[in-house]
C-alpha cells in the first residue's frame, strides 16, 4: 500500500517562532493560538525582542483579563496591527513594563486605535489629576504650583501607576516598528517626550510637596524649579537622574524643606531627583535667592559649571523667576572660554571622565568610553562654550540641536555633523533600549559571552540580517563602526574646520572666520592662537601632494598635540621638522601609514623643548618610533652596541674634528633614542642613565683615541706616553643625567725611555685638545669635559703621571677629595693604565680600619657648608633637586660617608654606582632596610625629576618651578599618573623630606 505523501501543516511550531522556552506550546494554547486563524499573530510575536517573554508576560495578561476581558484584546490584536505592534514590542522588550501591564491588564486599551502622544499639559493635567490636585492659592500661568488632596504613600503609589502608564505608552510607540509596519518615531521626539514627562512629574511633586509642608494656606515662597543635564536639554533617557536646581524668594527653611519634600516625592514615584549641581554641589545650600546664586557664579564657579549652565531651562514652580534665573545667568556662559583657567580645567575634566571606566568595561561602556556619547557631547559643548560668544546661534541646548547649529555656521563640516548624529542617535537608541528592559540605569552591553542578552537587545534595536551577518552580528559592527566613527571625527571636529579655513581643502566648506578660527585654537590650548594658525596656513599651503597629507594628517596630530604640555611649541616644532624633511619622502608616508609614530612624535614636540633640534639634525629616530614584533623600536638597541659603533665610526677618520664629528652625529642619534623613550615612559630612571653615560664614555673615548692617532701621525712616531681618563662623580658611577658634565681625571704614564717632562707635556696637550674638541659650540646638548676634581683643583696641572698622583694622595689629599675618588672608574683611553690607577687609589679611599674620625668630621663640616652656602640664589631648598632637602648631593654624601667607615670590612661598598651600593648597604645591615628605601626613593625621585627639568626645558636646571604650565609639563614628563602638577610637588616634597631625616640621622651618628 502507497503511503500518502505528508502535508506540512501551515501553522508555524514553536521552533519556527523562535519560542525556545519548554512552556511555549501549552501557553500558545493556553491564548488559543494554535489554529490557521492566529498564523498572522505568530508571525507578530516571534517578530517580539524576546518572543518567550512576551508570550508569558500574554498570558498573565490573560489571567488578570478573565475570560471575556482576554477575549475583547484577543479580537483586537486580530484586527488591529498597531495594537499588536505596539503591546508585542513592548512586553517582548521590557519585562519591567510587562510586569506593570500584568499588573493592571486593562491599561491595554491606551495602546488600541489611532494613537497619538501626549501634549506635555495632557501629561500634567493626568498626573495632578492622579492626586487630586488644584492650582494653590498663588498659583498664576507662570506660577505653576497646585496643592494634592492625595499625599503620603497613597501619593507616591498613584504618581507611580500614571508615571508608568505615560511611559508605557511612548515605549511602546517606540517599539512597535520592531513588529509591525509602524512608524518610527525619531530619537529627538522620544527625548522631548520623556523631557516633558519629567517636567509633568515635578510639578506633581511639588504639588504633593506643598500640601505636605503647607497644609493650613497657600505656599508662602516663590520657587523655581531649573531643569540641568539631559532634562533641561530635552534630550532625556527612559531611565535618568533629573538633575536639578532650586531658586527661592525668600531662600529659608520653609523653602528649604518644600525643595526636599519635592525631592523625596520625586525620587519615590518617577526618579531619582539629583540637586548636585546646585552651587557648592552637595554641601551647598538646597536653595537659593537669585541675588546668591549670581553672585556665587559670578566669583566662585568653575568652569564646568558653567559648562553645565549650557543645559539648563525653567522646568516647573515659579516659571518667572525661573526664567529671571535664565537670563541672569545666561550671558555668563558665554564667556567662560575667556577664563583663564578654561583650558586645564576642560583637560582635567575630560580625564576625570576617562578614569571613571574600568579598563574592562571601556569597550562596552557607551555613555562614558572611548568613541562614546560623552565624546559627543564633550566636544560638542567645547565648540558652543568657545564659538557662542560671537554666534547666537549656538546658544541652544540639545547636542542635536546644537550639532546643526555649528554645521549650519560653518564650525563644523557637514558631512562630519550628519555622521556624528547619526552616531550619537545610534548610541542613544542602544542605551534607550538597555535601559527598557529591566528600567534600570545602565550604559553597559551585555558581554561578549552573554550572547542571550546581545541577541535580545540587537532584536529590540530593530538589527536585521543584511545577508551576510545575522541580527546579532550586525549589531556587533555596527556598535565598533558608531565608536570608531565617533573617535575619528571627535578629533576632526576641531580640527577640520581650521584647516578649510586656511588651505580651502572643500570649496563648498564655509571655513571658520580668522576670528572663530583663533577662538577655538585657544580652546585648545594654545597661548598664542595666532601664531598656530600661521603654522597651519604653513603647513597646509599650495596644492602640493605634501599639503593634501598634512591636511588629512593635522586633525588628528592637532588633537594628540592639544593633550600635550606645550602645544604651542609643538606645533611649531612640527613645523619646523616638517620644513627639514621636505625632500625626504618617506616621512609623511611614515606617519600617515603608522599611527602609533605620528602620536608619539606629537607627544614628545608638545612636551620636550630637548627633543626637536635633535630629531631634525637625527631624524632617522622617528622610524624607530614605530612597533617591531617585540614592541616599540626605540628599545631594540643596545647602548654598549652603540657605544662599539660610535668608537668604529670615528676610527674611520684621521682628522680629529672629523672624527669628533662622526663620534656627535651618533651621540646625537642615540641622545634622540633615549630621550624620546624616556618621555613616552619605555626606560626607568637607572637605565636612561646608564645609556647617557654609555655614550658620553664612548664620545670621550672616541675623541681621546683620534686626538692621540693625529700627534702620532704629527710626530711620526708613537706617543711618549700613555693616557687614560678616570670617570668621576655621575660619570663614574654610570649615573649621568641629561644635563651632568663629564667629570674626569686625565692620568698618564711617560713610555719606557722617553723623558718625563716631554711624555707630561704631550699628554696634557692632549687633553686641553680633547676637551677644546668635545667642548667646541654647537646646537647639539653640550658635551663639556670637567678636571675640577684633579689634585689642587682649578690650579693643578691637567693631567698627571700615576707615581705623582700616588705622592699627592699620600702627602696632600684633603678628606673631600678622598670623597671623590670613591665614584672613580677607568672610561677612556689605555685600559692598563686606568686599572693601576684604580688599584692605587683604593688603599685611600678603603684604608684599612676606615677613615678616622678626623676625616669624618671635617666631612660633616664640609656637607654643613654645602647645605649653607652652596644653595643657588633664589633657590628653594624643598625643591632643588641638587642640592635641596632630600636632593641628590644629600642621598650621595649620606652613601659616600658610609662607604668611606666600612668600605674596609664590607667588599661590597666597593662600588661606584649609589644605587648600587644602597643595595649593598641595605644587605650588610648597615641601615634598616626602610631607610635604605627612603634614600633610594629619593634619589630616584629627584633623579627623575632632574632629568624631567631638562626635557621640558631644553637646558640644564636643578630648580623645580613653582604651580603653573612648567611644573605640569616636568610632573608629566616625569611620569606622573594623570600628570598632576601639585600631586607631583606633593609627592617629590614628602619623599625628600622623609629622606633627609635619614641623612640626618647618619650624619648626626
Amino acid at each position: 500500500m502507497v503511503k500518502p505523501p505528508t502535508v506540512r501543516s501551515t501553522i508555524p511550531g514553536v521552533g519556527r517562532l523562535g519560542l525556545v522556552e519548554p512552556s511555549a506550546p501549552a501557553e500558545l494554547a493556553a491564548l488559543g493560538w494554535v489554529n490557521a486563524d492566529s498564523i498572522e499573530l505568530l508571525w507578530s510575536l516571534s517578530r517580539a525582542a524576546n518572543a518567550d517573554l512576551a508570550l508569558r508576560t500574554l498570558v498573565r495578561i490573560k489571567d488578570g483579563l478573565g475570560t471575556e476581558g482576554w477575549a475583547e484584546l484577543d479580537a483586537a490584536l486580530r484586527v488591529d496591527t498597531g495594537l499588536r505592534g505596539r503591546l508585542f514590542g513592548v512586553i517582548g522588550a521590557s519585562s519591567a513594563l510587562g510586569d506593570h501591564l500584568a499588573s493592571d491588564p486593562g491599561q491595554w486599551t491606551s495602546l488600541r486605535g489611532n494613537v497619538v502622544l501626549p501634549t506635555k499639559q495632557e501629561l500634567v493635567d493626568e498626573l495632578l489629576a492622579a492626586v487630586e490636585a488644584v492650582p494653590d492659592g498663588s498659583a498664576s500661568p507662570t506660577n505653576l504650583v497646585y496643592r494634592a488632596a492625595v499625599t503620603g504613600h497613597d501619593a507616591v503609589a498613584a504618581l507611580r501607576r500614571t508615571y508608568r502608564n505615560q511611559m508605557m505608552l511612548l515605549a511602546s510607540m517606540d517599539l512597535a516598528a520592531i513588529v509591525e509596519n509602524e512608524p518610527v518615531i525619531p530619537y529627538q521626539v522620544v527625548g522631548h517626550q520623556l523631557s516633558d514627562m519629567a517636567d509633568a512629574a515635578l510639578t506633581a511633586a511639588l504639588a504633593v510637596a506643598v500640601a505636605t509642608i503647607h497644609p493650613d494656606g497657600p505656599c508662602p515662597a516663590r520657587l523655581a524649579v531649573i531643569a540641568m543635564g539631559k532634562c533641561g536639554a530635552r534630550e532625556l533617557n527612559y531611565v535618568s537622574d533629573v538633575d536639578i536646581v532650586f531658586v527661592a524668594e525668600p531662600a529659608d527653611s520653609s523653602a528649604s524643606r518644600l525643595a526636599g519634600e519635592m525631592m523625596r516625592i520625586g525620587t519615590s514615584a518617577f526618579f531619582e531627583v539629583d540637586a548636585a549641581l546646585r552651587p557648592e554641589g552637595k554641601r551647598g545650600e538646597l536653595v537659593r535667592t537669585l541675588d546668591s546664586h549670581v553672585a556665587y557664579y559670578k566669583r566662585w564657579a568653575k568652569t564646568w559649571e558653567f559648562q553645565a549652565l549650557l543645559k539648563a531651562r525653567p522646568a516647573t514652580g515659579d516659571l518667572a523667576l525661573g526664567q529671571d534665573y535664565f537670563d541672569a545667568l545666561n550671558p555668563m556662559v558665554w564667556t567662560a572660554a575667556e577664563r583663564e583657567d578654561f583650558v586645564p580645567e576642560v583637560q582635567a575634566m575630560r580625564r576625570r571622565v576617562e578614569e571613571m571606566v574600568p579598563p574592562e568595561l571601556r569597550e562596552r561602556e557607551i555613555k562614558l568610553g572611548r568613541g562614546s556619547l560623552r565624546d559627543v557631547e564633550f566636544a560638542v559643548q567645547l565648540l558652543q562654550l568657545v564659538h557662542g560668544r560671537a554666534d547666537e546661534s549656538l546658544r541652544v541646548q540639545s547636542t542635536i540641536d546644537a550639532l546643526t547649529a555649528l554645521a549650519a555656521g560653518g564650525y563644523v563640516g557637514r558631512d562630519d555633523a550628519a555622521n556624528l548624529t547619526a552616531s550619537y542617535e545610534f548610541l542613544r537608541l542602544i542605551e534607550h533600549r538597555l535601559q527598557l528592559q529591566k528600567l534600570k540605569r545602565t550604559h553597559t552591553l551585555p558581554p561578549a559571552e552573554d550572547e542571550e542578552g546581545l541577541r535580545w537587545l540587537a532584536r529590540a534595536a530593530h538589527m536585521r540580517p543584511d545577508g551576510r551577518l545575522d541580527s546579532l552580528g550586525v549589531l556587533n559592527a555596527e556598535v565598533k563602526r558608531n565608536a570608531h566613527r565617533i573617535r575619528r571625527l571627535h578629533a576632526k571636529l576641531f580640527y577640520r574646520p581650521l584647516l578649510d579655513s586656511v588651505a580651502r581643502l572643500d570649496k563648498e566648506a564655509l571655513g571658520l572666520s580668522p576670528d572663530a578660527a583663533v577662538r577655538q585654537l585657544a580652546a585648545l590650548g594654545y597661548v598664542a592662537p595666532e601664531n598656530a594658525l600661521g603654522h597651519l596656513k604653513a603647513l597646509t599651503s599650495g596644492a602640493s601632494r605634501k599639503g593634501r597629507i598634512q591636511a588629512l594628517l593635522l586633525p588628528t596630530l592637532l588633537e594628540w598635540l592639544s593633550d600635550t604640555p606645550d602645544p604651542d611649541a609643538g606645533l611649531l616644532a612640527y613645523r619646523r621638522l616638517s620644513d627639514a624633511m621636505m625632500d625626504a619622502e618617506w616621512y609623511l608616508r611614515l606617519l600617515r601609514d603608522e599611527g602609533a609614530v605620528a602620536q608619539r612624535l606629537m607627544i614628545l614636540l608638545g612636551s620636550s623643548a630637548y627633543l626637536p633640534d635633535l630629531l631634525i639634525k637625527a631624524p632617522d629616530v622617528l622610524r624607530t618610533f614605530a612597533d617591531g614584533p617585540n614592541g616599540p623600536r626605540l628599545l631594540d638597541v643596545d647602548p654598549h652596541d652603540v657605544a662599539r659603533g660610535i668608537l668604529a665610526s670615528s676610527a674611520r677618520y684621521d682628522d680629529p674634528v672629523r672624527a669628533v664629528g662622526a663620534a656627535r652625529s651618533l651621540r646625537r642619534h642615540e641622545l634622540a633614542r633615549v630621550a624620546s623613550a624616556d618621555v613616552l615612559g619605555m626606560l626607568d630612571v637607572p637605565q636612561v642613565c646608564q645609556a647617557l653615560s654609555s655614550v658620553w664614555t664612548a664620545v670621550l673615548g672616541a675623541a681621546l683615541a683620534a686626538v692621540v692617532r693625529a700627534s702620532e701621525a704629527e710626530l711620526g712616531e708613537a706617543a711618549p706616553a700613555t693616557i687614560a681618563v678616570i670617570g668621576m662623580g655621575r660619570l663614574g658611577g654610570n649615573e649621568l643625567g641629561y644635563g651632568s658634565d663629564a667629570d674626569v681625571l686625565f692620568v698618564c704614564e711617560p713610555r719606557p725611555g722617553a723623558d718625563e717632562t716631554r711624555a707630561v707635556k704631550w699628554a696634557n696637550m692632549v687633553a686641553d685638545r680633547v676637551r677644546t674638541l668635545l667642548g667646541a659650540p654647537s646646537t647639539d646638548p653640550p658635551l663639556e669635559v670637567d678636571t675640577g676634581l684633579r689634585p689642587e683643583g682649578r690650579n693643578g696641572p691637567v693631567v698627571r703621571t700615576l707615581a705623582s698622583y700616588q705622592a699627592y694622595y699620600r702627602q696632600w689629599a684633603q678628606a673631600w677629595e678622598i670623597q671623590a675618588l670613591l665614584r672613580a672608574h677607568a672610561v677612556a683611553g689605555d685600559t692598563d693604565l686606568g686599572l693601576r690607577f684604580l688599584t692605587m687609589i683604593d688603599e685611600f679611599r678603603y684604608p684599612d680600619g676606615g677613615v678616622t674620625d678626623t676625616a669624618v668630621r671635617e666631612i660633616r663640616r664640609i656637607k654643613a657648608r654645602v647645605d649653607s652656602e652652596r644653595l643657588p640664589r633664589g633657590a628653594d631648598p624643598a625643591t632643588h633637586t641638587k642640592l635641596g632637602r632630600g636632593g641628590l648631593a644629600d642621598i650621595e654624601w649620606t652613601v659616600q660617608l658610609i662607604q668611606l667607615r666600612h668600605a674596609h670590612e664590607v667588599p661590597a661598598l666597593h662600588n661606584t654606582s649609589t644605587l648600587e651600593t644602597l643595595d649593598a648597604i641595605g644587605a650588610a645591615e648597615l641601615l634598616a632596610e626602610t631607610d635604605v628605601e627612603l634614600l633610594r626613593e629619593s634619589w630616584l625621585t629627584a633623579t627623575k625629576a632632574r632629568n624631567a627639568l631638562v626635557l621640558v626645558r631644553g637646558k640644564p636646571t636643578d630648580q623645580l618651578p613653582g604651580p603653573g604650565r612648567v611644573l605640569s609639563a616636568v610632573a608629566q614628563v616625569a611620569g606622573w599618573p594623570g600628570g598632576d602638577a601639585n600631586e607631583f610637588l606633593d609627592n617629590y616634597m614628602r619623599v625628600t623630606r622623609r629622606a633627609k631625616a635619614v641623612v640626618e640621622r647618619v650624619f648626626g651618628a
